[in-house]
């Protein structure tokens, strides 16, 4: 049965039009789209303004037990402190836990517009680092939260072998990093061809960063994910502290390393690019590299304002994620994306409203390999979200300015392949809070 929907606004491929109708086929994808046209009997009536559904480009989704948690040490604190609180973490999950925390959590992403997420998955392993009896336990887990949460999910399958890099060279995992290795870049590799795409999951692959992958295992993930034709996702110079030892050890910047080892490219998204040089930022673009920054993540941590601008101008797609969650608010990350650069450069405009939907749309999908996703147009699957324009937020905004009035809270209604999954801002899984509440607490019970 197909399904007609009619919008006040909608954000179609041109820009904003009005009075929209959006007719969806029974295989859930785009019929029609017909602006300047009035609603029909038997039209569902959307409010405020239609978008593209939202893409969380980068996602740890056991992070979110961290929130309320790691922002408020007394004596100050920095990333590297921070890690030491998300290890802990990390150490207590298993896979019910985990399936439990992260269909809440996706659930919470739902009711925020996100209709896709890509995932940086690096629990495989038991908390010992033995290998679970079934060895993507983890990965199956997280397969199981979108498909009950609704959502479409990029599995970022992370290679991750070394416990960190130092100028005497990398060391060995060390207590919870043991559960994120596979030994060798092969075996990451072996483990992951093991996972089989479905419906809502599709495969990537992703190095967790210079850090953790010894150069000699670079090109081992890089001709995987080529032979795939596999997104390829890597926390790129989150830290100045990164870019020392890598300068040290290798004598290149971290982006130079990926790029003499053959990872960057159209298929590569380099997540945070906060510490660059402009010869980095010129690899990157060159490359179409996209630049995934996170900025509620980057402001949390202290970690710093990256160039996005700069790398827009040089070449680079930029994409968004929440990342650890410290809020969940697509919305919030593609304003962040414009004040910090206005903080940065003390100038406004730095980006249009339009570039800043496309982050939010049309180039997260195709940073997690779903480039048939982000646009409200013929062909295209009806993923969608109605962003309210009536709220104490949104009152008074013009349509093509919500990303800058609107929030999480403003979003009315969300579907993925045609199917209502969020409906009056409520989630078909009932109270997301409650679920939260119910996977988190047992995470924290030895530690109030």
């Amino acid at each position: 049965m197909s399904l007609t929907y009619w919008a006040e606004h909608a954000w179609l491929p041109e820009g904003v039009r009005g009075r929209v109708r959006v007719q969806i086929g029974e295989d859930g994808v785009i019929a029609a789209v017909t602006p300047d046209t009035t609603a029909a009997d038997g039209d569902r009536r959307l409010p405020g303004v239609l978008l593209p559904g939202f893409a969380n480009a980068h996602s740890h989704a056991f992070h979110r037990a961290l929130r309320g948690r790691t922002h408020g040490d007394s004596g100050g604190g920095s990333f590297w402190t921070w890690r030491e609180r998300m290890y802990a973490v990390a150490g207590r999950l298993d896979p019910d836990s985990y399936l439990a925390l992260a269909r809440a959590t996706y659930a919470e992403m739902a009711l925020a517009g996100v209709t896709s997420v890509g995932e940086f998955h690096y629990l495989h392993h038991a908390p010992d680092g033995r290998p679970y009896a079934e060895p993507n336990v983890m990965a199956e887990a997280l397969r199981q939260a979108a498909t009950e949460a609704g959502i479409r999910l990029t599995l970022l399958d992370t290679c991750y072998l070394a416990g960190g890099l130092t100028a005497d060279g990398h060391t060995p995992l060390d207590g919870v990093q043991r559960r994120f290795g596979d030994g060798d870049a092969d075996g990451w590799a072996a483990r992951v061809a093991l996972l089989k795409p479905s419906a809502g999951m599709r495969i990537g692959a992703a190095v967790h960063s210079v850090r953790a992958v010894p150069r000699a295992q670079l090109g081992v993930v890089a001709a995987f994910a080529a032979e795939a034709d596999a997104p390829l996702h890597v926390h790129l110079s989150e830290q100045p502290a990164e870019n020392e030892a890598c300068q040290a050890v290798y004598g290149l910047s971290p982006t130079a390393l990926l790029a003499a080892e053959g990872l960057l490219g159209p298929r590569t998204t380099a997540v945070h690019a906060t510490h660059l040089s402009m010869d980095d930022v010129r690899l990157l673009g060159s490359t179409t590299t996209t630049a995934c920054f996170c900025p509620t993540t980057e402001r949390d941590l202290a970690d710093g304002i990256g160039p996005a601008r700069a790398l827009f101008d040089a070449g680079a797609a930029l994409a968004l994620g929440s990342d650890q969650h410290a809020i969940i608010d697509l919305l919030e990350e593609a304003r962040g994306l414009e004040l910090h650069e206005r903080l940065a450069s003390n100038r406004r405009g730095r980006f249009t409203q339009a570039g800043l939907v496309d982050a939010l749309t049309r180039h997260g999908h195709r940073s997690i390999g779903r480039p048939d996703l982000g646009r409200i147009a013929v062909g295209s699957p009806a993923d969608l979200v109605a962003v309210r324009l009536d709220s104490v937020r949104t009152s008074g905004s013009r349509p093509d300015q919500v990303v800058m009035s609107a929030g999480a809270a403003d979003v009315d209604t969300v579907l993925v392949g045609g199917r209502e999954i969020v409906s009056g801002g409520v989630h078909l899984l009932g109270d997301v809070g409650a679920l939260l509440s119910q996977a988190i607490g047992p995470l924290w019970k030895d530690d109030r």
